[in-house]
């Protein structure tokens, strides 16, 4: 029963905005002309005013009870209001109550078309000022009697009636606004929220084109990476699941943001591993994808030494990362159903990436043949090896790519070294001048330690 309360409701309410009229000077025109035609005792010229204005008049009235306002109804009122106005030879408060309709009815009208209508009604109103003056300059002059103040009682009463249902409107429309408003909010948080589960490469041009989402995949060619941390499943069995959960979500932040930071796609997470890849949606070309996936997978081993240091600290021991990288034709887009979908790739080289990525060593990256042809000249690379991988017949060539640091010498920005019992992490980016004092204090005092304990140790052994 509340349902269909509602349901009756709001098919009233719909009814009573689909019968409303919108033309209330029609009222006010029809008595004025009744009223002029009556004091003039039905002359000539009343006669016809009273033809020319009540006819279209009542067109009006019947015509717009249940349509919606338009500009040419609007400009027939204008002409019919103006020409009363100069038939009337500008009786003075007769004219500035017409006057005052034919400014609502201008206000309430669209921006574009109230110039228009302001010319009509000076046009309109001066023709028939002289056409009146022309017939019989006296037999429509107005003496101030009592159709002045009726009218003018009528336009009044007109005018606050149009007020107070356009106060309604904006009463209406502020609260539609509102709800609009609760609702847009409401949807930009979901999309905020969402957006954290699908890639911002697939949703923005989504959002701001209005695009069609549907299954559809091509052919491309992409540099793809595949990676995760070496060491991880062992030291899985050990830890609880509040730690674990911790060192993951630690180290999927800080490659998240090295993989933003170089325009990557990022696929997807798969246990303690990463799938990204370059080349699509946008591509700034082949060569250029390979090299920025290759820097990608630079900054983020660097990043990993970090990570390595503070978990370290944390009593959690071996940790590296090892990626595997190529590039070659995959099938990207769509794929799944309409009702469930994902954006994702497949195809052969995806599954090298993958290998590639299983046989690398503990902090290495490793890039086959196609990849090494494309970066070799802007970064220094090793040869791997030959290897026979699962689910290729031929033989894969791999390349492991060195840190640009490695072969700096003094100039290297890093300096990570592990020996049972101790371990050695310098990052020279991020030290600021005034550490340098602290450091070289802290490494005098490690040494005279070390110092002090190799003489014990040799004493002991003498």
């Amino acid at each position: 029963m509340p349902l269909l309360g509602r349901l009756k409701s709001s098919t009233l309410l719909k009814n009573q905005e689909y019968a409303r009229f919108d033309y209330p000077e029609i009222f006010v025109l029809l008595l004025t002309v009744v009223l002029v035609t009556m004091h003039f005792e039905f002359n000539s010229i009343s006669m016809a005013l009273f033809t020319i204005v009540s006819l279209p008049s009542l067109m009006i009235l019947i015509y717009n009870y249940r349509r919606q306002p338009s500009f040419w109804t609007s400009n027939i009122v204008v002409m019919l209001l103006s020409t009363v106005i100069g038939s009337m030879q500008f009786c003075t408060i007769l004219s500035l109550s017409l006057s005052l309709l034919i400014g609502i009815r201008i206000i309430s009208s669209e921006p574009e078309n109230r110039l228009k209508l302001i010319i009509v009604s000076i046009v309109i109103t001066i023709m028939f000022y002289y056409v009146s003056t022309m017939l019989n300059s006296d037999m429509m002059v107005c003496n101030d009697d009592f159709i002045s103040p009726i009218v003018l009682l009528a336009s009044i009463i007109t005018i606050c009636c149009q007020f107070w249902e356009i106060y309604h409107k904006y009463l209406s429309y502020e609260n539609t606004a509102e709800k609009a408003k609760g609702r847009l909010n409401t949807l930009v948080s979901v999309i905020s929220k969402l957006s954290r589960f699908i890639p911002p490469q697939v949703w923005q041009p989504i959002v701001k084109s209005d695009n069609v989402v549907d299954v559809n995949n091509k052919r491309a060619k992409l540099t793809i990476m595949f990676s995760d941390i070496a060491g991880f499943t062992e030291l899985s069995d050990s830890l609880s699941s509040d730690n674990l959960a911790d060192i993951l979500n630690t180290y999927m932040k800080c490659m998240t943001v090295i993989a933003n930071k170089h325009g990557a796609m990022l696929d997807k997470f798969v246990g303690d591993g990463m799938i990204c890849f370059f080349g699509e949606p946008n591509s700034r070309g082949t060569r250029q994808d390979a090299l920025d996936c290759v820097a990608m997978a630079i900054d983020m081993r660097r990043e990993m030494r970090s990570l390595r240091q503070e978990w370290r600290l944390m009593g959690f021991e071996g940790l590296y990362v090892r990626i595997g990288i190529t590039t070659g034709y995959c099938h990207v887009g769509n794929f799944g159903s309409n009702s469930r979908m994902s954006y994702t790739i497949i195809g052969k080289e995806a599954n090298l990436a993958s290998r590639l990525e299983s046989i690398a060593g503990k902090g290495d990256i490793l890039i086959s043949q196609r990849t090494y042809d494309y970066v070799c000249h802007d970064y220094e690379c090793e040869y791997a090896g030959t290897y026979q991988l699962k689910g290729f017949d031929s033989s894969i060539n791999a390349w492991q790519v060195l840190d640009p640091d490695a072969n700096k010498g003094r100039l290297s920005k890093w300096v990570d070294h592990t020996l049972p019992g101790f371990n050695l992490h310098l990052n020279f980016k991020d030290m600021q001048n005034y550490d340098y004092k602290e450091i070289k204090s802290k490494l005098n005092f490690a040494l005279e330690r070390i110092e002090k304990e190799e003489k014990e140790h040799s004493l002991v052994d003498k």
